[in-house]
């Protein structure tokens, strides 16, 4: 009979045989090799990814990762919501299962590497405690989540947020997330059922790229991630009076556009002479009627702020206010500020969990950074209802979303062997 190795055992192997624990790493080769199967599936004449939620290079890219976890001993299942959820028993069915994963979809013209290494890495992990015989504590689960890209659907349902409202969103593959969520074999109707709730979980992984230069411009191997930002947008309007271009004299001009000119290099210069991670942007400027002969009669633009403190965020929004009322008054224009919503929460990532990552990369020669994540992930989510952990490999030159999107295959080996450790490491811690 095959021996099942308990995570005691193997502890005590760590210490009296150190190089037992070096050895204990998933198969690179194989990782890579799964990435690039599953990154045909939806490959276009760009070389990018039109793998996008709901399309049919989705559903085959499915398949395949579901095929891959049954190979693996995962017991397969698609959850309401169209979630694939992997389940592992443990040796004490009293524990709450370590959950860990992401997601397979892309945007449109994506790359290959923005979901798929987390999620491919997750299976992976698992392969290799197969292959070694090792059995955790706790329940694993791996769950690999319905449209990321297309506003966290999977995360969302898996937490009990989202709305009726949002199953009718058009998504980008041209049918709604309720008409799509049925096409992967979910059930919409039923999707509250899904819902898991505070404590359910022991914790959440994700692997994830970067998708920032950090790490590569670093030459680091490891992102310890802090948290996922708070992001916050607001819509001013500046209000002036449309008149001739060529007729008005400029001393008698009412022109927004000149309080927004001041304005957008407002928000440049005062977000950077903050200390910290923050970031401001200005990235949607609309004229009022629109025409190159005539003054603008209202000029309209965003203003967005990323930051893992939401108060940060907004006294820096007082600033800028009062910053664009005096720009307003300047110039003899009108100025409204319409908070738009907010768009998400901050979700600080668990402090033991960031321990342990950290010991774990270290454990394995790994160099490391700790960084806030400005982009969304499933993670987010997935910290309403449990303690959460990211862990960032470098992406070449920070792009993302792009045809050009690349991490190397060693980064993504380290990203795996990160997660591997972590996840066994809190099998032991959270008792």
């Amino acid at each position: 009979m095959k021996k099942i190795l308990t995570l005691g055992f193997i502890l005590s192997l760590f210490l009296s045989f150190p190089s037992f624990a070096q050895q204990l790493k998933v198969n690179s080769d194989r990782l890579h090799e799964s990435l690039m199967k599953l990154s045909t599936f939806g490959k276009n004449s760009q070389g990018g990814s039109d793998r996008v939620a709901f399309s049919e290079f989705d559903i085959q890219g499915r398949e395949y990762v579901m095929g891959l976890m049954r190979e693996a001993g995962l017991d397969v299942s698609i959850d309401y919501a169209g979630n694939i959820i992997g389940k592992r028993a443990g040796q004490n069915p009293n524990l709450k299962p370590i959950a860990f994963g992401s997601h397979i979809d892309e945007v449109p013209n994506g790359g290959d590497y923005d979901g798929p290494v987390g999620s491919l890495s997750a299976i992976e992990v698992i392969k290799t405690l197969q292959e070694n015989s090792i059995t955790t504590q706790h329940p694993l689960e791996v769950i690999i989540f319905t449209n990321e890209e297309g506003g966290v659907i999977g995360s969302r349902a898996l937490v009990g947020s989202l709305s009726e409202e949002a199953l009718q969103v058009v998504s980008n593959a041209g049918i709604t997330q309720y008409e799509g969520i049925k096409k992967l074999g979910g059930e919409p109707d039923r999707i509250p059922e899904v819902a898991r709730k505070p404590g359910d979980l022991a914790a959440f992984l994700e692997l994830h790229i970067e998708q920032g230069a950090n790490l590569y411009n670093e030459k680091l191997d490891i992102g310890v991630v802090e948290g996922i930002v708070a992001i916050e947008w607001w819509e001013f309007t500046f209000k002036g009076f449309a008149n001739h271009a060529g007729t008005t004299p400029m001393n008698l001009r009412q022109d927004p556009m000149l309080p927004a000119a001041k304005f957008i290099l407002a928000v440049n210069e005062t977000v950077r002479s903050i200390e910290g991670r923050q970031v401001g942007t200005v990235g949607k400027i609309e004229a009022f009627p629109g025409a190159g002969n005539v003054i603008p009669a209202e000029v309209k633009l965003n203003l967005e702020m990323r930051d893992l403190s939401s108060e940060k965020i907004w006294d820096i929004y007082r600033n800028l206010e009062k910053q664009a009322f005096q720009f307003a008054e300047e110039y003899n224009v009108e100025l409204d500020i319409r908070h738009i919503d907010v768009a998400s929460t901050p979700a600080l990532a668990d402090p033991e969990i960031r321990k342990v990552i950290q010991s774990a990369a270290e454990s394995l020669g790994l160099s490391t950074l700790s960084l806030p994540s400005g982009a969304g992930h499933d993670a987010q989510e997935m910290a309403r209802i449990a303690p959460m952990g990211m862990i960032f490999i470098p992406s070449k030159d920070g792009i993302s979303h792009s045809p050009q999107e690349f991490s190397t295959k060693e980064d993504i080996a380290n990203g795996a062997n990160v997660l591997l450790n972590t996840i066994l490491a809190l099998d032991q811690k959270f008792h």
